[in-house]
């Protein structure tokens, strides 16, 4: 199995097969979700080892603490989908703080579905490929998932800077609410304004701040945190599936680069 990263700018051939069975595939810490061409969305489903209450949950807090059990999930998931004596061809979202550590252990659970080639994109990159969002200017991206907070700075298409905080939608509750959370995101963004000794991040903030992940769907958080940082604060539409798409987008792109690619 070879592993390529995928650039924002899609300037790199890589050594794909255009005849290969293709799968973009984003793996939350709460919900697994997959495309594959000609058929959109064909998975939103609980990152889970096995159905019912004997699953355990594989992926915690954008790690992966289980790579076995995330291998028995991608096989019950999506190995009856793909064609024997074929190696598809996998567009992977990953966490931009992930590091080295992740994609090992994502290598290793994606060798039950025998891929020909592993396409990483950061997540913060998928995103804004998934919004259509206008790449040639600085971007502030908020993903507020399940589990996991991250906030990004993107120029050039590129993760220039990137926090997480370890709270998300499903930590929910009467300690931790949607104030706290949004706090958190005031907070690392005012950081970052202040540890930024460009304009970038200032001219990202005030173009506004691009919201994603599960959260965006809460009217509550875009509201507090266009107060708190007097910017406008815009929910991408599907938010939650704005990673896998952006990975769709670069599945569609194959060895050489087309118009529309990003």
């Amino acid at each position: 199995m070879s592993v390529y990263f995928a650039p924002a700018d899609g300037s790199t051939t890589w050594p794909v097969c255009r005849r290969c069975p293709g799968i973009a595939l984003d793996l939350g810490s709460s919900r697994t979700r997959a495309w594959l061409p000609g058929r959109g969305i064909i998975l939103d489903v609980p990152t889970i080892t096995v159905e019912g209450v004997a699953g355990s949950h594989p992926i915690q807090r954008g790690t992966i603490v289980d790579p076995e059990g995330t291998a028995r999930m991608l096989q019950r998931l999506l190995g009856h989908r793909i064609p024997r004596h074929t190696r598809p061809l996998i567009a992977l979202t990953t966490p931009v703080l992930g590091g080295i550590a992740y994609r090992k252990a994502a290598r290793t659970a994606l060798e039950v579905l025998r891929p020909r080639t592993v396409l990483t994109i950061p997540t913060a990159t998928a995103v804004a490929l998934g919004a259509d969002a206008d790449m040639s200017r600085p971007l502030l991206i908020v993903d507020i998932g399940a589990h996991l907070t991250e906030v990004f700075l993107l120029t050039d298409g590129s993760v220039a800077d990137a926090h997480r905080t370890a709270l998300g939608t499903d930590d929910l509750d009467q300690t931790t609410t949607h104030r706290t959370i949004a706090d958190a995101v005031t907070g690392t963004v005012t950081d970052m304004l202040r540890q930024d000794h460009t304009t970038q991040t200032l001219d990202a903030v005030q173009s506004g701040v691009l919201l994603a992940g599960g959260g965006a769907r809460h009217p509550e958080f875009a509201r507090r945190l266009s107060l708190d940082l007097h910017v406008p604060v815009r929910p991408l539409p599907a938010p939650h599936t704005a990673a896998l798409r952006g990975a769709a987008k670069i599945l569609r792109c194959t060895s050489l680069r087309r118009n529309g690619c990003p």
